[in-house]
Parts: structure tokens; sequence; C-alpha cells
């Protein structure tokens, strides 16, 4: 699930400042347990690709920039 998730922020389709699914958003969505949910967005934060906003969810960090 978190190469599912990278890809999607990656590519664009969760693009900078965007809501991440929910744990149990992403526990229905894909049949993961619960503490696999929340252990994926727990290491896209530890990855820097997202950020927690504490009773609110979970958002997509800004991408760095490419290197020239």
């Amino acid at each position: 699930m978190y190469a599912l998730l990278e890809e999607r922020i990656d590519s664009g389709v969760y693009p900078p400042g965007t809501r991440l699914p929910s744990a149990l958003d992403l526990q229905t969505e894909t049949g993961v347990s619960p503490v696999t949910a929340r252990r994926v967005l727990k290491e896209l934060r530890e990855a820097g690709l997202a950020y927690m906003e504490p009773g609110i969810g979970t958002f997509v960090s800004r991408l760095p920039e490419p290197e020239a």
C-alpha cells in the first residue's frame, strides 16, 4: 500500500496540500488491517512525503524541486 500511495503522490493524483485518505478509508479501500493502514501513513510522514495536522488528517507535503 505504501508503494500505491507513493505512486499517486509522485504522479500528481494527490498533489501537495491534498488530504490523504484516512486510515479507515485505506482499510475500506484496500482491505488491509487498521495497524497496516496507520503504519503506511506514518511511513509516508517519516519519508517526508506527508505531514499530519492533528484532528484534521494527513496531507501531502510539498515535493522538493528536481535537481538540475
